[in-house]
């Protein structure tokens, strides 16, 4: 457990260090600080690989039930993510903001209970539930990146409707770059997530004697769905496209904020996380 602890210490200071340096790259371009960041970033990945397997191997099972356990795994996929972009696309302004986002999940995971009660994990414990969250949480991981996308796309529009010729400007990539990588997260999310739900609710008929289809969380997570699913219906029906469809992407990710939110409330099920 202590080694544990050491990692996750390392992992948080470390990836820190990764996001001041590509501040400072933001603020004031710098090949040489933007290799150390990514750097860093890696090895960020590596830890919370190596955090990830341990934790596997004392607890015996794939660690994605409690709020901690989820949270880390988010924070994993965010990182792994914004890798992958960065190697095939450069785009460093969204490596950025993404593991900003990251890093915030990492530090209120110190708030976060660690472990479940060995009644709750005896009872839980299935490979469709967690076929379940790791499917749900890849598809977050998706709409996350599709949101921070169409934020930049938002910003970029702005700038250029004010006529703000500055280095960060240049540094964007084009608006229908960001218009179409945002569309193509969110296709790959959408039936990531509802699969999600269909191994869900699977579990659920056997495992939980509640009534789901009351629950809140699953009530707005099916909304979820449906908005994401309402956005590709948009763009490909009716050739939504821009602005519109960002502020429509934006408002679809406070769902899913939402549901975060429900999931430790008393009224759900959930509250075991």
């Amino acid at each position: 457990m202590l080694h544990e602890s050491l990692i996750y210490d390392a992992i948080v200071y470390i990836y820190a260090c990764s996001i001041l340096l590509y501040f400072a790259d933001f603020l004031n371009r710098s090949r040489k600080v933007n290799r150390i960041a990514f750097w860093l970033l890696a090895v960020v990945w590596t830890l919370q690989s190596v955090f990830f397997v341990l934790s596997m191997l004392e607890k015996e099972y794939f660690p994605v039930l409690t709020l901690f356990e989820t949270l880390f795994f988010y924070s994993w996929i965010l990182v792994s993510f914004s890798l992958i972009i960065n190697y095939l696309f450069r785009i460093d302004l969204l490596v950025f903001f993404t593991n900003v986002l990251g890093f915030a999940v990492l530090a209120l995971n110190f708030f976060a209970n660690k472990d479940a009660s060995p009644m709750v994990t005896e009872r839980l414990t299935s490979e469709l539930l967690f076929i379940h969250i790791s499917l749900a949480l890849l598809a977050y991981g998706m709409f996350s990146l599709s949101f921070i996308f169409s934020l930049m796309y938002l910003v970029e529009d702005r700038m250029l409707k004010q006529k703000m010729w500055n280095k960060w400007l240049q540094r964007l990539p084009g608006l229908g770059l960001l218009d179409l990588y945002s569309y193509r997260l969110n296709m790959v999310g959408v039936p990531l997530l509802l699969l999600a739900l269909i191994l869900g609710a699977i579990w659920a008929h056997i495992k939980v004697s509640a009534n789901i289809w009351l629950d809140p969380k699953v009530l707005v997570s099916i909304a979820v769905l449906a908005v994401y699913s309402l956005y590709l219906y948009q763009r490909v029906t009716y050739g939504w496209v821009g602005r519109k469809l960002a502020l429509w992407n934006a408002a679809a990710f406070s769902l899913i904020l939402l549901n975060y939110l429900i999931s430790g409330s008393i009224l759900s099920f959930h509250q075991w996380l």
